[in-house]
């Protein structure tokens, strides 16, 4: 028996030595996976940073990057060819198109053929509008139709209706708007001149003053389409304030706000009426700084709606100024990064600019930006330099700009052409260029 026991407890043994090893290995092998799962932990942990901080070296690059392209951008070029007019024999380049007139009545209809090719019934305008040339506060008010449904462009006319503006209406064939209208007339014709067109359907507004034309086509305009629109640009109708209201034109073509003309010191009883109808509600925008539009003017627009006043120190200024403005209610182009068209027109015949505006109602969606007599000024070189397109990896990617030269060379000399062509020209982020490419 004794040696039984003796046996058994052998045995015992035995098993609780195996069991006891197996149970080491079992919490080495589990302590050995713990230390692997722990350092693979750390491993990932430690390439998480090392990616989130290299993701954060790519944003700094980026924007160190984005700040060289501005700095190189933003200042003149030198020094300039002299033969660069020898042998020239195009009007376009690369980034921009020049409408090559300086007459503002062929203007609008090289704009015209530009905007409208009218090959078809889907590219041919609804109402062509008919403004004098001799009133820009009646061409300017009147832009706020040029877009739908009307849909068309604004020819100028002087005393008389010429053959060409004729034929252009031929060649456009409009189609109608939604009464049926196929030219608008801004101002009285003789008899004679409306005969002319007697084979479209035709219908006029006219006004006493500047204030009342004004008046009288939002009320049509309103009409158009079905309600009061709160928001309005005022802008001042003297003489001395047209390079700061006329950069309005392009964003008037191109939505529902419409504009209304004060004077410096004063609202005239129809700008009045105008706003009555928004019920204190307004939302009016002023154009142009006070040496324009005072402040006892803007106070006194207050008592409408709310005001704001968009104003640049000079004309240029302003219109940079309206170019890059947006707020909370969506009003203003806010073109302030790359990837946009400009429309480029002198201050030496300003009434360009009015009949350009449609190329902000169709294509590029451009607003107008001043060039001071034909030629770039140091903001402008600043504005541009902040639109100066830059790919990181593929220039067929963009964003790309595109610009709109209103005017002869005579009027815009080619090297101003040549330098807006190179500030809207694309480049590489790293500045490489198109070395690669």
């Amino acid at each position: 028996m004794k040696n039984g026991r003796t046996i058994i407890l052998a045995n015992l043994l035995g098993l609780i030595i195996i069991l006891t090893g197996c149970t080491n290995d079992e919490i080495s092998d589990h302590r050995n996976h713990q230390e692997v799962e722990e350092a693979h932990h750390k491993n990932a942990q430690e390439s998480d940073n090392a990616h989130h901080e290299h993701g954060n070296d790519d944003r700094e690059s980026t924007t160190s990057s984005r700040e060289q392209v501005e700095n190189e951008a933003k200042g003149a070029p030198h020094p300039f060819n002299e033969q660069s007019l020898n042998g020239l024999v195009i009007e376009n380049t690369k980034n921009v198109t020049r409408i090559s007139e300086a007459d503002p009545i062929r203007t609008s209809i090289h704009v015209a053929q530009t905007v409208w090719p009218a090959t078809h019934e889907q590219n041919q305008p609804g109402t062509v509008i008919l403004a004098p040339v001799n009133n820009w506060q009646q061409s300017l008010a009147a832009l706020t139709l040029v877009h739908h449904p009307n849909d068309g462009p604004l020819l100028y006319v002087d005393e008389e209706i010429t053959d060409e503006v004729v034929m252009e209406i031929n060649r456009l064939q409009p189609k109608g708007n939604d009464q049926g209208t196929q030219v608008l007339i801004i101002g009285q014709y003789d008899e004679k001149e409306l005969n002319k067109l007697d084979q479209f359907k035709v219908e006029q507004i006219v006004g006493e003053n500047p204030a009342d034309f004004a008046e009288k086509i939002e009320e049509v305009f309103f009409e158009t389409i079905g309600h009061v629109h709160q928001a309005v640009i005022i802008g001042s109708s003297e003489e001395k304030a047209k390079e700061y209201t006329i950069p309005v034109g392009n964003w008037i073509a191109h939505m529902n706000e419409s504009l209304l003309y004060v004077e410096k010191e004063t609202i005239p009883q129809e700008t009045i009426k105008a706003l009555e109808k928004r019920e204190g509600e307004a939302v009016i925008y002023i154009v142009g700084p006070e040496e324009m539009i005072s402040e006892k003017v803007a106070s006194q627009l207050g008592e409408y709606g709310t005001v704001q006043r968009i104003s640049g120190h000079t004309s240029i200024d302003q219109s940079i100024a309206f170019s890059t403005f947006k707020d909370d209610n969506n009003f203003g182009w806010g073109i302030t990064s790359p990837g946009h068209g400009l429309v480029f027109v002198s201050t030496e015949i300003p009434e360009l600019a009015i009949a350009a505006a449609p190329f902000a109602h169709l294509g590029k969606h451009a607003p107008m930006v001043w060039l001071e007599a034909g030629e770039l000024t140091e903001s402008l070189y600043k504005y541009l330099a902040k639109l100066k397109p830059a790919f990181e990896t593929d220039p067929t990617e963009g964003p790309y700009n595109h610009g709109y030269l209103i005017g002869s060379l005579d009027l815009i000399p080619f090297q101003t052409q040549g330098v807006l062509d190179e500030k809207l020209e694309i480049v590489s982020l790293d500045g490489s260029d198109h070395a690669h490419h």
